[in-house]
């Protein structure tokens, strides 16, 4: 739940108090009068009941599948765990020591980002935008929504401004970036990456400007403010983490819901019980422009032939220019495919397959011209 978009989320919320109580009711139904008292609460506060003479409520269990002892494997090594155990935590925990420079980090993204996420972040091909400008103003447009007025700018969910903690971005450019070769990059190289991220979004890092010159390190990474670190609840943070969640959910008024108490349960009416509900309104609207119209024909659109050059650097250079699959006009990489036939050559195009390529190379090309694509790459003209 995000707490500075208050109207969206009440509205949203209606779903969730819903479904908890919901969930509740049922349980609460089910359960005789003589069962046990509740044991114990999940982590979004609903309740657990035992076992009661062979049945949880009038369905029965299988107490011995229930209480078979299961072989859970054996205690892993201390090597073992430190080879699994590589997350980065906001307060430092597995983040390296290591540097790069804003000037590097421009470098490695045009060589190996670029093609997807565009210049500058702005985004692109389906892949999402990295960037729109200065993060601190663009986190105030996430209290922005379109209920009153439909012609106002919507919230912009960039990673400057709607992500609350910095760990997050370094952890995923190391681990799942570039894609399709997730894990190739050095530490120097992942904060090289990171001072860019946080240069093109205009960051400062106690004070100091995130310019073409700067040169990110360890220390100056954990002093990273985020302007939206405040922005979400439930509080997941911290050793106490699933205590608070649990007691943010059991009281209903945290989400949206009155009347009603946590230990209440619905069963008729439950939304207009539980819930304040926002309703959408037009804001008397007399006016559209362009005019309402009852004709559902689409517009016609003049067919427009295939840029091949351009459609495979927007769709195809990140892999086939990277290595990871044959390039444009290599005969003998391409030959292996090339003698099982055409027609299997652009299914596999179309289609996609299980060994990395995506159907179309993730574009909404027709068949027709994507075959033309696929001969090009192939033949190289």
């Amino acid at each position: 739940m995000f707490k500075l978009n208050t109207k969206l989320i009440v509205s949203a919320s209606v779903v969730t108090v819903a479904a908890l109580f919901t969930a509740g009711c049922m349980e609460s139904a089910a359960k005789p009068a003589s069962a046990n008292a509740v044991t114990a609460s999940d982590i979004a506060g609903g309740i657990v009941y035992p076992i009661a003479d062979g049945k949880t409520g009038p369905y029965y269990v299988n107490e011995k599948a229930m209480n078979m002892k299961l072989n859970h494997g054996r205690v892993p090594t201390a090597n073992e765990l430190d080879a699994w155990n590589r997350d980065v935590m906001p307060d430092g925990t597995g983040l390296p020591e290591g540097e790069g420079s804003v000037e590097d980090g421009e470098a490695i993204y045009e060589a190996q980002c670029l093609s997807c996420h565009g210049d500058f972040g702005s985004g692109g091909g389906g892949y999402p935008a990295l960037s729109k400008g200065n993060a601190v103003e663009l986190q105030k447009t996430l209290t922005n929504n379109r209920w009153r007025d439909p012609d106002a700018d919507g919230p912009t969910r960039v990673f400057g401004s709607y992500w609350p903690k910095a760990s997050t971005m370094w952890w995923y450019i190391r681990d799942g970036m570039p894609h399709p070769k997730s894990k190739t990059l050095t530490t120097d190289e992942t904060y090289a990456l990171a001072a860019y991220m946080l240069n093109i979004n205009e960051f400062e890092i106690d004070g100091e400007e995130v310019d073409e010159e700067y040169v990110l390190t360890r220390e100056k990474f954990l002093k990273i403010k985020m302007p939206n670190e405040e922005g979400f609840e439930p509080n997941i943070d911290g050793p106490t983490a699933l205590t608070d969640v649990r007691t943010y959910y059991a009281n209903p008024a945290n989400f949206g819901a009155k009347k009603v108490k946590a230990s209440e349960r619905c069963m008729t009416d439950c939304q207009e019980k539980t819930a304040v509900v926002t309703r959408i309104e037009n804001g008397g609207i007399s006016e559209f422009h362009p005019p309402l119209s009852a004709v559902r024909d689409l517009p016609v659109e003049k067919a427009k032939a295939l840029d091949v050059k351009k459609a495979y650097a927007d769709n195809c250079a990140m892999c086939h220019d990277t290595g990871v699959a044959p390039t444009v006009g290599d005969k003998d990489g391409w030959a292996s495919f090339v003698s099982k036939g055409m027609d299997k050559v652009y299914a596999s195009a179309i289609n996609g397959t299980n060994n990395g390529m995506p159907p179309k190379g993730g574009s909404s090309i027709p068949d027709s011209d994507f075959k033309k694509l696929v001969d090009y790459v192939i033949n190289g003209k």
